[in-house]
């Protein structure tokens, strides 16, 4: 059986939450080896 790695992200806010999930999602995607990524 396959399994999916699913990152959610919540309340993303303006132009600074924008600017922080630029900088971390690369890394966050890596250290959870998340295949799909779901962010509001």
């Amino acid at each position: 059986m396959n399994t999916i790695n699913l990152l959610f992200i919540g309340d993303i806010v303006g132009k600074p939450g924008l600017d922080l999930v630029q900088t971390w999602l690369p890394s966050l995607i890596q250290k959870y080896k998340a295949d799909f990524v779901i962010a509001n």
